[in-house]
């Protein structure tokens, strides 16, 4: 590991504890999987009265359930003693695949279901452990962030939920307005973004690369996005541009404005291959709209990155825009509900986060700084640099 030196000179906050929930389980077995391997080889010098009860297991996951009744209703269990664990909850809230029985019928689990379940887990806890991490990839709510009429914050509400229920850091990627962390200004809350590995993808999955200015551009599809595109360029030495969304306020279509237009901010980007990176790809309307758009602009290769694949209206649309050669990539993380289908299509690259948030919780338990972790920035320029010498 890399942090080892620093991990070596601190001791860990509390005994370490994982609860995946349903809904991350096979994340969280990979997450455990790390951490026993690393920390089984670790040898920490200590003086003669000092020791690390269980700092050395099979697993650290602590096994809990939310078993239902026939109404619907659940109760968070967990099956073994938490007291002066420092505990990490793992969720993903978009998981769609997971069912349960209401009355006869079987009902899906929704985003409220896998939020109400997390503070089941966290009441059952019942303020013993020592300290308590929820990691929540997709951040509950936080597409309903601000008001623009007479509406519910969701988000803010989410947030203050947990903080009042005991939780003392919230770990989410790519949050779609990281602002919202106002809402608990007293609490720890970190935002963290996966460009190392959508790099990492890139560059292990596609040879022939040319990582300049001259053959390259990284692109935003809104405004809203120009953030984490400048970080990105600027890691890689690029230039970049931008969409902006031009819409119809006087209507609203699936619970929002429809796009009229794309209107292009940039230099040319003809004969260049295209990063167009965003947060979440939801049903992909308005990512295949702007690579159509840079298309026509006589783009070469298009990459299409983002966080979150939610892909709420299935994958035909992607099908086609690959058999078109409008998209030749397309890039999203394993931090929420990946369907067999996704895995299998010729044109996705899978950027699994399972190593990063070991070393996230590895460095957290031992109370040390992440800062490093936070910004990817020198792993980004060495992955590049030894692409370059691989494909001179």
């Amino acid at each position: 590991m890399a942090n080892d030196e620093l991990l070596l000179q601190t001791l860990p906050a509390g005994t370490l504890g994982l609860i995946p929930l349903e809904s991350f389980c096979e994340m969280g077995q990979k997450v455990d999987q790390f951490l026993a391997e690393w920390r089984a080889r670790r040898e920490h010098t200590l003086p003669d009265n000092v020791t690390l009860n269980n700092y050395i297991r099979d697993t650290y996951i602590v096994e809990a359930s939310c078993p239902r009744f026939g109404s619907g209703e659940a109760k968070g269990v967990i099956k073994e003693s938490v007291r002066g664990y420092d505990l990490y909850l793992m969720v993903d809230v978009t998981n769609h695949h997971l069912t349960y029985s209401l009355c006869g019928h079987t009902n899906q689990m929704s985003p409220d279901d896998h939020f109400s379940d997390l503070k089941r887990v966290i009441a059952a806890v019942g303020g013993k452990a020592r300290r308590i991490t929820v990691i929540i990839p997709f951040l509950y709510e936080s597409r309903q962030h601000k008001r623009t009429a007479r509406e519910s914050l969701d988000c803010a509400l989410a947030l203050q939920d947990l903080v009042n229920m005991g939780v003392d850091n919230i770990i989410t990627f790519d949050a779609h307005d990281p602002r919202v962390q106002n809402a608990i200004p007293l609490k720890g809350f970190d935002t963290v973004q996966p460009a190392y590995q959508f790099i990492k993808g890139i560059l292990t999955s596609v040879s022939g690369l040319t990582i300049d200015n001259d053959h390259m551009m990284v692109i935003s599809p809104d405004e809203g996005g120009t953030n984490r595109a400048v970080y990105l360029a600027n890691v890689l030495g690029l230039d970049m541009g931008m969409f902006y969304k031009r819409r119809d306020y006087s209507k609203v279509v699936d619970g929002r404005n429809p796009i009229v237009a794309h209107e292009f901010l940039g230099s040319s980007v003809e004969g260049k291959d295209v990063l167009i990176i965003d947060d979440m790809i939801s049903s992909g309307d308005s990512m295949i709209d702007v690579a159509t758009e840079l298309k026509k602009r006589k783009a070469n290769r298009i990459f299409m990155i983002a966080t979150f694949g939610l892909f709420t209206n299935g994958l035909e649309k992607f099908d086609k825009a690959y058999e078109e050669g409008i998209i030749y990539r397309l890039l999203t993380t394993n931090l929420t509900y990946q369907d067999e289908a996704l895995l299998k299509k010729p044109y996705y690259i899978n950027c699994d986060m399972s190593k990063y948030i070991a070393y996230i919780i590895d460095t957290l338990n031992h109370d040390v700084s992440i800062s490093d972790l936070l910004d990817p920035y020198k792993r980004i320029q060495k992955l590049v640099e030894q692409y370059k010498q691989d494909n001179p």
